[in-house]
């Protein structure tokens, strides 16, 4: 991979632009009428930023997204629009709800360290002793957590969500049909290229009609986690890690080095050769989905981002 100027943070001034919102790892320029989310560097875990930005991560993860987000966009309806630049999506304007969907098939990290701790539910979804940790469940269970401003997402049960009037009853049954029918696609997709989808994340947002959309991205290394198909079962049954392509890798190595978040606790210095590590994940995901690479484009990304988004806007 050629040089790359890694983008830790932007600050634009786009044509028409109304506000901003950064989050974790995307920055998010609105317009009257469009949502322009900017794929970062950024990597975050445990709710935490950490301290270095990933080369390339940003671009990988905008090809995939639109990826998917073409694939899918007959099956479910989606925001997206355009992808004028190697990190930005343009979307139509959403207001999201305050929810991420997680459709899991697998007992994997977060569900299993819960389920190891001793707790038999998970967002009120009850679970049988005896589970091991990666076993299949019998059919995909979603378990949702709340989308939080700042500080940590938090479980929540379907019922919560509708009882506190984040989601109304209604439209929570629209949300589920279609992200379990994303997860079905996904799991489709997955198969034909020797993996399994194991659990993933939507988000999903309503526009000025009043369409339930997804938004943001879908089956990326930043939302998802992949096994290889090809020897999970054998692994499984010897008791071994399966292997995998996802993000978890990031925050086992994290709790290796004593950190998961918690106030007293010290984010661990990432090596060069970690930092690469995570690229070279990503990319392999990348190449394996769809076949091919991004265009790493390695012209100086500020201005390169603020000429491309600009040029899209004064023509739409």
């Amino acid at each position: 991979m050629a040089e790359y100027n890694t983008i830790s943070e932007t600050d634009f001034h786009f044509p028409g632009q109304t506000g901003v919102y950064k989050g974790k790892v995307r920055d998010v320029y609105f317009t009257d009428d469009y949502i322009i989310l900017i794929a970062t560097d950024r990597i975050s875990a445990f709710d935490h930023i950490l301290p270095r930005a990933i080369p390339a991560k940003g671009q990988i993860l905008t090809k995939m997204a639109a990826y998917f987000l073409e694939k899918t966009a007959s099956d479910v309806p989606n925001w997206f629009i355009a992808s004028p630049d190697p990190n930005v999506t343009i979307g139509k304007k959403c207001q999201a709800y305050k929810i991420e969907v997680v459709v899991r098939n697998y007992l994997t990290g977060h569900a299993w360290r819960t389920y190891k701790a001793g707790e038999r539910t998970l967002c009120g979804v009850t679970l049988p002793d005896g589970l091991k940790e990666n076993q299949k469940f019998d059919h995909p269970i979603i378990t949702p957590s709340t989308k939080a401003d700042e500080g940590h997402d938090m479980d929540i049960s379907r019922e919560k969500i509708i009882e506190t009037g984040l989601v109304s009853e209604q439209e929570y049954t629209i949300i589920e049909q279609y992200a379990l029918r994303l997860f079905g696609i996904g799991t489709s997709m997955a198969a034909e290229r020797g993996l399994i989808l194991v659990d993933t994340k939507y988000e999903f947002g309503k526009d000025k009609d009043g369409n339930i959309l997804l938004i943001d991205e879908v089956h990326t290394p930043d939302s998802s986690r992949y096994f290889y198909a090809d020897d999970y079962q054998e692994r499984f049954a010897q008791g071994l890690p399966p292997r995998q392509l996802s993000k978890e890798f990031v925050r086992e190595w994290l709790i290796a080095h004593g950190f998961q978040g918690q106030e007293d606790q010290i984010m661990p210095v990432m090596s060069d050769t970690f930092v690469h590590e995570i690229t070279e994940r990503y990319l392999e995901l990348c190449r394996i989905i769809t076949g091919e690479e991004p265009p790493f484009n390695s012209e100086p990304p500020a201005e390169r981002m603020l000429r491309n988004v600009t040029n899209w806007l004064l023509v739409h």
